[in-house]
């Protein structure tokens, strides 16, 4: 028998955690190969020259340089060409 009557539960108590997306290293700043330069959904911002992308689209430098940001022009399935930014290094 119990003692209390039931209260049931609260939905607005659960909260995911932080991702912590972004840019991590902005344009002329100094890298070193391996440093992660923008964490991002999708490939929102393209890799450039001596950058790679990670698996979660995460840009990451290849050597050792200076950051640099532009645009690129790409092809879409569409045929149509627009115009996206990229990063790339700039070896010292």
């Amino acid at each position: 028998m119990a003692h209390r009557k039931a209260g049931g539960t609260a939905k607005n108590l659960r909260d995911s955690n932080p991702k912590y997306l972004g840019t991590k290293l902005y344009d002329g700043e100094a890298t070193q190969s391996g440093s992660i330069i923008i964490r991002q959904r999708g490939t929102k911002i393209m890799a450039g020259k001596n950058t790679a992308v990670g698996k979660d689209h995460t840009i990451y430098a290849k050597t050792a340089g200076t950051v640099k940001f532009g645009t690129k022009r790409k092809l879409g399935f569409n045929g149509k060409t627009k115009i996206m930014r990229s990063v790339s290094v700039e070896a010292k």
